[in-house]
């Protein structure tokens, strides 16, 4: 991304595409960002083989929706 570029504008911006209903916008510098807690934690489920709460946590996610 561009340095002048306004992250809550393209935020904005990508809230109003059909079907998008919640932006996250990654901080590489933040580790405390939710969306990165929820990779980290399934690249371990894929790592060790936990397929079942991998599976049951992005249902858990579609259901929420």
């Amino acid at each position: 991304m561009e340095e002048n570029a306004d992250p809550e504008v393209l935020k904005n911006i990508v809230l109003h595409l059909k079907g998008v209903a919640s932006v996250e916008i990654i901080d590489d510098e933040n580790p405390e960002s939710e969306l990165k807690k929820a990779f980290a934690k399934t690249k371990e489920q894929l790592k060790k083989g936990d397929y079942e709460n991998l599976v049951n946590d992005i249902f858990d996610i579609i259901i929420k929706k």
